[in-house]
């Protein structure tokens, strides 16, 4: 994204604006600190999983404000105001994550309270017992973490930009933001981050459900969209093609496979109080694409609506486009433009936070640990908390100094994190499967998906996405695929 274009440099937020959200992050290192009182242990699992002790209310909302990162305000709005109603597989595609929590989370959060778990290579680890596949399950997950933190810091500092008009320039914003989350997440760990997410959840749904009701007063609501586009648009009411339809299914499967095993979301399973807590808040987060990725569907459709013709990269800031224009209807005050754009700014925090607490604890546990085996747990919690500082630190430079033309080359984080999911689902549901087959099949997959994608960056003839198909996802039936083929092979061995 690329918010000195389209959007143009008058504020977004006035002085009263600006000093509300001064505060508002501020308050964040205050609760931080208020975690760090609130520490009970100078243990890993206190720290980086709240003393297991997370209830409905609060588990709930740093799911929720987990899962729903900057992503979803501004780059599912712009993706609608392209696709039109096509767009509503997004609320399938988040949905298929709590799908699967569904069906792996109680059986995991058991494990794990039994056996002590901080990190989901250590599920691997356990059930395996197979070092060179929990590494490899590491280092696959640290790679999505670090993307994960990359883009998310790239598109604040440019939000930064557009609500300040240009005051604020897009590095000072980054490291600004960057510190405040560093300090608060080194103060509290996953108890101040949860407690922040309080916070940031509950602005992002209160932003997102007054938009779409602003939206519906103002411009019409869908009946409005609908007549729009029938006039300049109405190839956004099209079926999709069955190429689309398989990009759809795949994109599904990405979701299903993909957000729901993200590492912060999984510790967030292991932070829970007790299964009731895990399964209600779970329960809860079903209703959340419906009034989170709908909503802002709705913008992007109301956007191509009242601004058609944009180009790509002015559509990726239609969100920030229509909060203007509503500004200039009056049809919203300085109040809910300072909710919504905190409410932007606290979905990427929330998200980056929780990224950076559990890149901290995969290295710190899953790797450093191995080669100090005889360090203490407060030596290990103190690691952890150097290492925060140290990958923020090369994130920021790294967000300030890539050129954008980088972030097409890293937007693979779920294709290969998905490689990771076979050893989970079939882990925890298969009593006989050898590690060796897990470990191959997770390597060949994860080659399989590096090859497709470099191959199609360095210009060669092949397809990102052969048949529709992510090549993430063909790189997981393979992985599946080869772990039967051992499996069924070793099985013929021992008769």
């Amino acid at each position: 994204m690329n918010y000195s274009h389209g959007v143009n440099q008058t504020p977004l937020l006035g002085s009263g604006g600006l000093v509300f959200l001064g505060l508002y992050l501020l308050s964040l290192i205050v609760i931080g600190w208020l975690g760090r009182k609130a520490q009970k242990q100078n243990t890993l699992s206190d720290f980086y999983l709240a003393g297991r002790g997370l209830g409905v209310f609060v588990l709930f909302l740093t799911i929720y404000a987990t899962q729903y990162s900057g992503n979803t305000l501004v780059g599912f709005a712009g993706r609608a105001y392209r696709d039109g109603y096509n767009a509503l597989m997004l609320i399938t595609f988040l949905s298929a994550a709590v799908g699967a929590w569904l069906i792996y989370a109680p059986k995991l959060f058991r494990l794990s309270r039994e056996h002590n778990f901080i990190t989901p290579s250590d599920f691997i680890e356990h059930r395996f017992k197979y070092k060179w596949l929990s590494i490899l399950g590491a280092v696959l997950c640290v790679t999505a973490l670090a993307n994960y933190i990359l883009t998310n810091l790239k598109a604040i500092g440019y939000i930064i930009v557009a609500v300040t008009g240009g005051v604020i320039p897009f590095a000072i914003g980054i490291i600004v933001l960057s510190l405040i989350m560093v300090i608060y997440e080194s103060l509290g760990g996953m108890r101040g981050v949860a407690w922040t997410d309080i916070i940031q959840g509950i602005i992002l749904l209160f932003g997102v459900v007054i938009i779409f009701i602003t939206i519906q007063s103002e411009y019409g609501g869908l009946a409005f969209i609908s007549d729009q586009l029938t006039k300049t648009g109405a190839e956004k009411f099209s079926a999709p093609t069955w190429f689309e339809k398989r990009t759809w299914i795949s994109t599904i499967a990405l979701g299903f496979f993909g957000i729901s095993i993200y590492p912060h979301a999984i510790q967030r399973i292991y932070s829970a109080r007790d299964e009731l807590a895990l399964k209600r808040s779970i329960q809860i987060m079903a209703f959340m694409p419906l009034v989170t990725v709908f909503f802002m569907v709705v913008v992007g459709l109301a956007g191509s609506a009242i601004l058609p013709n944009l180009d790509r990269q002015s559509s990726e800031q239609i969100t920030l486009l229509v909060l203007q224009d509503l500004g200039q209807r009056g049809a919203i005050s300085g109040g809910l433009m300072v909710l919504f754009l905190s409410a932007t700014i606290a979905a990427i925090m929330s998200t980056v936070d929780s990224a950076l607490l559990s890149m901290s604890s995969i290295l710190t546990k899953d790797i450093y640990s191995r080669f100090k085996p005889a360090a203490s747990q407060s030596d290990l919690t103190k690691i952890g908390k150097l290492l925060s500082w140290g990958i923020m630190a090369i994130a920021v430079y790294l967000a300030i100094t890539l050129p954008q033309t980088i972030w097409q080359l890293i937007e693979i984080k779920l294709e290969l994190l998905i490689q990771v999911a076979p050893a989970i689902f079939l882990g925890l549901h298969l009593k006989k499967l050898d590690s060796k087959s897990v470990f191959m099949g997770m390597v060949i997959g994860t080659l399989l998906a590096v090859g497709l994608m470099v191959f199609n960056k360095l210009g060669v003839d092949i397809s990102a996405k052969p048949w529709g198909i992510h090549a993430g996802v063909w790189g997981l039936m393979v992985n599946v695929a080869t772990i039967f083929i051992m499996e069924k092979r070793a099985s013929l061995n021992n008769e």
